[in-house]
């Protein structure tokens, strides 16, 4: 999740449908999938899946340096036939060219990087503006890439437009993966299917029900949940069904550094420790259960003040 400097809501409409189309074409070319993603006017949240490092073919490089400039000017295509010309002397140029490329692919900090630059530059040619748009670098959670909090995670990102009050049902708010996905964007498709598997008939009856919750406990009128409700059921130890939770703002989600199972939770500390040589005196920290998660949740950082609001 990125913030935009100040919190200003400056992203109207068309600036989000560059930055929509930006963010697709920047995920090819990083090798990253985007599973959902939502775009407000002050902020974005994108779910991303990163491979493994490995360098693609010279063709596949070819076509990802492509994606970035899909109408190139003069100088670029003159640049191109360059790089073809040492790519296929395979020389000291074409293996330095290989490298550059590779070290902007499979990296999560790379793909954020030279989406918010991107962007950037559009946008203050466009506003007549200059300086820094973002607020800062980015905030990221490690999400356990399978089970509950994937599930947990997507949804509550698509429902981003819900919190806001910008629409009753993610399916209705253009700039979110679900929506994307619903209108028929096969890569926001396979992004969706990816998290519960089978067929996308299958997968999108599946995803609403995580959205709004089985028959007895759905909210469908799609309203945001009253806050004081929510730190009055957290006092009294009580529980909600997890359509209902996720309609509130949750730092967990945002803040909390890693967030999945205790053990998954548990290994990437271990990991840290080893990596690092310190011993740091956090330890794992459960997410309270004032929803029904499905499986006990856990992240990486208390969040005692306003966790949820």
């Amino acid at each position: 999740m990125t913030r935009t400097v100040n919190g200003e809501r400056i992203l109207d409409d068309p600036a989000k449908e560059v930055l929509r189309k930006q963010l697709w074409q920047i995920s090819d070319f990083c090798g990253v999938q985007i599973l959902t993603y939502a775009i407000l006017s002050n902020h974005f949240h994108v779910l991303v899946r990163v491979p493994q490092k490995q360098l693609p073919s010279d063709v596949e490089l070819l076509r990802r340096y492509q994606t970035l400039y899909p109408r190139p000017t003069k100088y670029q295509c003159a640049r191109l036939e360059v790089i073809q010309a040492q790519l296929a002397t395979d020389g000291p140029e074409a293996t330095e060219w290989r490298r550059r490329q590779a070290a902007l692919m499979g990296d999560v900090s790379q793909f954020m990087k030279l989406l918010k630059q991107r962007f950037s530059v559009w946008f203050n040619r466009n506003h007549q503006r200059y300086g820094t748009l973002w607020s800062e670098r980015f905030k990221s959670v490690l999400v356990e890439p399978q089970g509950r909090a994937l599930e947990t995670m997507a949804t509550y990102i698509d429902l981003n437009c819900v919190r806001a009050g910008l629409a009753t049902d993610p399916k209705d708010y253009r700039f979110c993966g679900y929506a994307e996905a619903v209108a028929g964007n096969t890569a926001a498709q396979a992004g969706l299917l990816s998290i519960p598997g089978g067929t996308w008939t299958e997968a999108q009856a599946t995803y609403r029900q995580w959205l709004f919750g089985t028959a007895d406990e759905a909210r469908e009128s799609g309203a945001p949940i009253d806050a004081a409700l929510l730190e009055k059921v957290i006092d009294e130890g009580g529980r909600l069904p997890r359509s209902t939770v996720l309609r509130c703002r949750i730092r967990y989600f945002t803040d909390g550094a890693v967030l999945g199972s205790k053990a998954f939770v548990e290994s990437h500390l271990l990991a840290y420790r080893i990596m690092t040589g310190r011993r740091e005196r956090t330890a794992v920290r459960p997410i309270p259960p004032v929803a029904e998660w499905g499986s006990p949740l856990a992240t990486l950082r208390s969040l005692r003040k306003h966790a949820f609001g």
